[in-house]
């Protein structure tokens, strides 16, 4: 008798043992190859030094398609190791906003959440009677001490991939996506973002949806660099000068490198060159020469230059063009346009990692020159299929006609884009103060690390507008082809970069394998898995059974 108590006590004293191990010192293990389950070390810091409660309302429940069941799956993995490493509490909700309403009924909801940051996304799926569509929300809302942030879980949408090659670079974004959005919310400060308007740059309606995207983490507004003062300049973050027309003055210039030396941070989308589109439509040609923007002193001292010259690309975006008259109405067609390159994200560079391709019109190349303490890493680069044309040069909507040598259009990638860090020298050392600046901007004692990214193109964060009505559209998004490009996430992860001093970017470098099952298989194969999987194991069931009543029978029998 004794002997059985003893095992039960060791047993109980065992359990025990283990519960208060278990309490004072956590760990979760995690199994899998590509370490899909373990949260990054700053995830934990700050989840950690939380104590706040948090709410993550995440609006992906319900009848669901296959890909985006997959990616609910994931958010309840990550969201679970949220809940585990926090300090404070975490309440996970996942609703479906459309259930059970009439369309009415949806329309206004849909409405409602759109102010409050949540955009719906219409897919079309692909089933076995054809293609429907489906309303969904692969959005999710963090809340704390009574502040909303809102975050987008499904992002690079490009109609040219599959709905799988998406969700899964969705599902790599995620722990990113949900940490740099509590860090935000966490902080209360947004940083201020300016956009030059004192040199003809791109109107508001251009940037409109480049200014409304960074609005909901930032505070956005438009700069006037001749009337913008010092004080004005300190509480900038980041300045955007984003396709200027006319020369900057050197007052002007003055003030940008004041905001350089103190580590602002400046995103220069330039074009070197003054061609257009709509300028060819209509006329025999158009001379392209360059434009005199007065920056490329400024640029050399910094560490780069934007050449005079224009890019033609084999791997191209197409425009719309007409091809002649039938019944009295004029015929569109899409075709190639050379200078409209699709440029390809390096991705070495954490912030251009994992991007679609960027579109860009007329860009022209981008060189370094030697700085001492400045770190150069190019962002953006053409495809090996390239030829440079130098300015000036007559181009024509003729030349859409013209096929493309494989002989001259074979070269190394060209640079587009360069993303410079460190401590800038003075473009204003040893001169006089320029006329317009009454007195010197006291200057650091020590320079501050700065950085800046140079593109040698005017276009890449302008969204294109129906003219019919002046409406924008989404950033990125072509409405010729109906392909959304990775304009809006290279301009969202730039500024992330610039803003973020734990550098949270790093957490996009995870890779996950995406393990997908062959479609080709499961329609010729369906018969026999369904078999397999549904039928065979009630066989096996009636089997045992007759076995064992035949074997009791004459065991028993005996």
């Amino acid at each position: 008798m004794r002997r059985p108590i003893v095992q039960f006590l060791i047993l109980i004293v065992a359990l025990v043992a283990i519960n208060v191990f278990g309490n004072r010192f956590f760990h979760r293990f995690d199994f899998t190859a590509d370490k899909r389950f373990t949260l990054n070390e700053k995830t934990k810091k700050l989840l950690h030094e939380n104590k706040k409660p948090i709410t993550i309302t995440v609006f992906l429940d319900g009848a669901l398609p296959p890909a985006f069941k997959r990616l609910q799956t994931s958010v309840k993995d990550l969201l679970a190791e949220y809940k585990s490493y926090s300090t404070g509490t975490v309440k996970i909700v996942f609703v479906d906003p459309l259930a059970g309403l009439s369309t009415k009924a949806q329309d206004t909801v849909v409405n409602n959440l759109y102010q409050n940051g949540i955009e719906a996304t219409n897919l079309s799926v692909k089933t076995e009677s054809g293609l429907t569509q489906k309303l969904v929300f692969p959005m999710a809302m963090l809340e704390a001490d009574g502040k909303q942030y809102p975050v987008r879980l499904f992002q690079n949408f490009d109609t040219g991939k599959s709905y799988d090659e998406n969700i899964n670079q969705s599902i790599e974004n995620l722990e990113y996506t949900f940490t740099s959005g509590l860090k935000k919310l966490f902080s209360g400060v947004n940083p201020r973002i300016g956009f030059t308007e004192s040199n003809g740059e791109l109107s508001d309606l251009q940037l409109y949806d480049a200014l409304h995207t960074l609005s909901n983490s930032y505070v956005v507004g438009r700069v006037d660099l001749n009337t913008i003062t010092k004080a004005g300049l300190d509480a900038l973050k980041v300045l955007v000068i984003a396709k200027p027309k006319k020369p900057f003055s050197e007052a002007e210039k003055y003030k940008i490198n004041y905001f350089v030396l103190n580590g602002g941070r400046v995103i220069w989308s330039i074009d070197q060159v003054n061609a257009e589109l709509d300028s060819l439509r209509g006329r025999n040609g158009q001379m392209v020469a360059g434009n005199d923007l007065n920056l490329n002193d400024m640029l050399f001292i910094y560490g780069a230059r934007i050449n005079y010259n224009i890019i033609a690309d084999v791997n191209c975006g197409e425009i719309p063009v007409a091809t002649g008259n039938v019944g009295g109405q004029s015929q569109i067609q899409l075709v190639p346009w050379l200078y409209y390159p699709i440029l390809i994200p390096d991705s070495s560079v954490a912030l251009a990692k994992k991007l679609d391709g960027i579109k860009s019109e007329f860009p022209s190349t981008v060189d370094t020159i030697g700085v001492k303490g400045i770190r150069k890493r190019f962002l953006l680069n053409t495809s090996e299929y390239n030829r440079v044309f130098d300015a000036p040069k007559l181009f024509s909507l003729n030349m859409v006609a013209e096929q493309p040598d494989p002989k001259k259009f074979s070269h190394i990638p060209q640079h587009v884009a360069v993303l410079l860090e460190g401590s800038f020298p003075s473009v204003f050392a040893g001169r006089p103060l320029p006329n317009g600046i009454k007195a010197a901007y006291p200057m650091p004692l020590k320079i501050k690390a700065a950085k800046m990214v140079v593109i040698g193109d005017g276009d890449v964060f302008k969204n294109q507008v129906v003219e019919k009505d002046n409406s924008p559209l989404a950033l990125g998004f072509d409405r010729y082809t109906q392909k959304t490009y990775g304009n809006k996430i290279l301009l969202q992860n730039i500024v992330d970069y610039f803003t973020d001093a734990d550098n949270l970017i790093t957490l996009r470098n995870k890779k996950l394998k995406i393990r997908l099952l062959d479609k080709e298989k499961i329609r010729t194969e369906k018969g026999k898995w369904q078999f397999i999987n549904v039928v065979a194991p009630l066989l096996l069931l009636v089997l045992f059974a007759i076995f064992q009543h035949y074997y009791r029978k004459y065991r028993y029998a005996r």
